[in-house]
């Protein structure tokens, strides 16, 4: 065969396969993506993101590979999923919080509605999402989704045993969690996780709401006196696992299937892995002598009657908005119902 006649037969082979089902341009070699997170790379959250690139390059046997970029040497946490979309990194892991107003739905899946444990909120966000579609993830492929254990306010140098001692404290929070401590009596002051410690280091905010496992997770554990149990107003975080649509349409609709499967299973070991976090966080603290502090029962039953108007203010400005936030808070409430009983 002449090198004409070859060349002329590789263009009709390759015209054709193009029609077949499942084909994909990324037969023809390997889908380089690269993963960008905020979180730090002694994180939990961050190996655990890691390993899931890892197994994606095993479970699809090196024909999608990942380069992984932990503390934002990538991109930022607040422009991580702009990232995405654009292009900058091609899988991204941040919080939705931190663009406030860009998910307006899924915003109730940080509402404090009594998950508990990072394992029921974990599926709740995924539920949420799955029930709903929101429109609002439209421009990416979702991974998968993620929450972490009940967020508790932490402070420093006074502590805060009822709603009366937090009245006019600086607090630093982000997305949803500033409505909830300014119904608290809190002042919020709207930083994200990274800047946390500095700010509670040099005095800038008198304390933070944050999960427990941020207390050794991030080190904060360092520089807080006091940790106010309040259960009852406790919200989550969302965070997304995203990648860029231009780069999933690259992955056959085998491997597309594998890195789903795979997905479900890191929906299960990243809520496991937030709760034995939480624990660890605990002894962080019993180690560094900050003192625990409980409500008693009436007074948590004010903090939670306290924050009862940020889930009615949800409802309102999403139907404002054209959303449906009546159906996704009973969906949410459903779930918690539902998964509390699973998990707890």
């Amino acid at each position: 065969m002449s090198k004409k006649c070859a060349i002329c037969f590789l263009s009709i082979f390759f015209s054709i396969s193009c029609l077949l089902p499942g084909f994909s341009p990324a037969f023809a070699g390997t889908v380089n993506l690269t993963y960008s997170n905020f979180f730090p790379p002694s994180h939990t959250q961050s190996k655990l993101a890691e390993q899931w690139s890892r197994a994606v390059e095993q479970r699809t046997a090196g024909r999608v590979k990942i380069d992984y970029f932990p503390g934002q040497t990538l991109t930022k946490g607040k422009v991580c999923y702009d990232g995405v979309v654009n292009g900058l990194s091609d899988v991204g892991m941040s919080v939705l919080g931190y663009t406030r107003g860009r998910f307006p739905l899924m915003e109730v899946g940080d509402l404090p509605l009594g998950h508990g444990n990072s394992r029921v909120a974990t599926a709740v966000v995924n539920e949420i999402y799955q029930t709903m579609k929101p429109a609002e993830f439209s421009d990416v492929e979702v991974m998968y989704l993620h929450a972490h254990g009940p967020g508790l306010l932490h402070t420093r140098k006074k502590a805060v045993r009822n709603m009366e001692d937090l009245k006019g404290m600086k607090i630093r929070c982000h997305g949803a969690n500033l409505a909830i401590v300014k119904a608290l009596g809190g002042t919020p002051v709207a930083k994200s996780m990274p800047m946390t410690y500095q700010l509670l280091q040099k005095g800038v905010v008198d304390g933070s709401v944050y999960p427990m496992e941020a207390n050794k997770g991030w080190k904060l554990g360092e520089v807080i006196d006091y940790a106010t149990l309040c259960y009852s107003a406790a919200y989550t975080t969302t965070f997304f696992v995203v990648m860029n649509k231009d780069k999933w349409a690259l992955i056959s609709d085998s491997d597309q299937k594998i890195i789903k499967e795979l997905n479900d299973e890191w929906i299960r070991e990243t809520g496991e892995a937030w709760d034995a976090s939480d624990k660890e966080g605990f002894k962080f603290l019993a180690e560094k002598k900050v003192e625990l502090i409980s409500l008693d029962p009436a007074e948590s039953a004010r903090w939670a009657k306290a924050v009862e108007p940020v889930l009615d203010a949800y409802v309102s400005k999403s139907q404002s908005k054209g959303i449906d936030g009546a159906r996704a808070l009973d969906v949410a409430r459903d779930a918690v119902t539902k998964y509390r009983k699973i998990y707890n």
